[in-house]
């Protein structure tokens, strides 16, 4: 990777990977500007955490955000759900915008919060009369579709070589990295998050979603809310087409296709759905238990928890 005129961007997310990322790059003696693409729709422990303790770990930090412009009747709708969000929402305001949510085949959200900030971020780089390097913390074992990236490729999109220095490391590799550190994990781990960047992302596993519906109501009241404005916006462009809107916009939907599509699904139901067990539609009876389990003891942190009692 040697090359004097490469400038490194380290794409930190506030969870793990980008974390032992960037400690990598230090040990290999890689100076990088690390930059931290705010979705607007993170935890706010993740915020605190980008902002207050890591910067003193990987250095100063760059905040970006990419959103879009508003009428005045969706500004009024944005606010009205970020007030009960508790803060503005780049997020909130593309779906307001667009009247519609991200969905498996249209994931504008990746595209307009992640991708166009990354694009601009190396498009001032080139302007600078840099080499820019995308250095960006995703790990072969985090899915299929990553187990087929390669650790060095070049973007023609953005102009520029993307380098995963961490790709072929376990998740074990990754923690044990931090610990060696001395450096706190993002707080939500240590609650039983699996993951912590997007507080739900739309492609969410039943058991994360279990999670936020357990420790977050707040968020779920947050979403009930975008999906009413989401959903009066959609309705209202149907009428205007003569059209009428047979499914509601939804944050989540279902998995299983009906009439060439997949409906949307109201958060409350989304949650009730999550507390059943797998394959069932009865209540799951060690709710919360795992996740807590996993959360520490993946770090090192806590002792086992006590088997449940029977009721």
């Amino acid at each position: 990777m040697s090359n004097d005129r490469a400038v490194y961007y380290a794409s930190v997310s506030g969870g793990k990977d980008s974390l032992a990322m960037c400690l990598h790059l230090q040990d290999l003696g890689i100076p990088y500007r690390a930059v931290f693409f705010d979705t607007g729709w993170e935890h706010p422990d993740t915020y605190r955490y980008v902002r207050e303790v890591l910067p003193g770990v990987i250095g100063p930090i760059e905040w970006l955000s990419n959103e879009p412009t508003l009428d005045d009747a969706q500004e009024a709708d944005a606010q009205e759900v970020e007030a009960v969000l508790g803060f503005r929402s780049a997020f909130v305001r593309w779906c307001v915008r667009k009247a519609m949510f991200p969905s498996r085949k249209r994931r504008f959200c990746t595209q307009e919060l992640k991708a166009r900030c990354v694009q601009r971020v190396m498009r001032r780089a080139h302007e600078a009369g840099e080499t820019p390097v995308n250095c960006v913390g995703v790990r072969a074992g985090e899915s299929a579709a990553r187990a087929n990236l390669a650790e060095r490729e070049v973007s023609p999109s953005l102009d520029c070589l993307v380098w995963r220095p961490i790709l072929r490391w376990s998740e074990r590799d990754v923690i044990d990295r931090i610990t060696r550190a001395g450096v706190a994990p993002n707080p939500l781990y240590l609650r039983g998050a699996s993951r912590v960047g997007c507080w739900p992302c739309i492609m969410a596993r039943k058991s994360e979603i279990r999670h936020i519906a357990d420790t977050d109501d707040q968020r779920i009241r947050a979403i009930e809310a975008l999906e009413r404005a989401v959903g009066d916006r959609a309705e209202a462009r149907s009428e205007v087409k003569g059209a009428t809107l047979d499914n509601r916009p939804g944050l989540f939907q279902s998995p299983r296709e009906r009439d060439g599509g997949y409906p949307a699904v109201p958060i409350r139901e989304i949650v009730r759905w999550s507390r059943t067990a797998h394959g069932s539609d009865l209540p799951d009876r060690q709710l919360g238990l795992p996740g807590l389990n996993d959360g520490c003891l993946r770090w090192g942190l806590c002792e086992s928890l006590p088997d449940a009692e029977e009721p």
